[in-house]
């Protein structure tokens, strides 16, 4: 288990034991526990949800877009945004 005994193991054990204390060992590990069940969870699924990942808009919908934007911030307003 990455290359670490017996030893390292009680020693980091003891570390994470004087620095969290004993009441909160466990809590500490039920998170750890269910945040790599959501991680391995999250790579079995083959498409991230709908929420996190956003389509492109088709290119009429952005022309639209662009065409609200200059009339209601006017032409020289967008000539400055949109220059290289």
């Amino acid at each position: 288990m990455f290359g670490l005994g017996s030893q390292e193991l009680l020693v980091i054990l003891v570390i994470v034991l004087v620095l969290f204390g004993g009441s909160k060992l466990p809590d500490i590990a039920r998170s750890l526990g269910r945040s790599m069940n959501e991680f391995k969870k999250g790579l079995q699924e083959p498409n991230a949800p709908d929420s996190v990942v956003k389509e492109a808009e088709p290119k009429e919908q952005q022309k639209a877009v662009e065409r609200a934007d200059r009339a209601e911030h006017g032409d020289a307003e967008r000539k400055q945004e949109h220059r290289p």
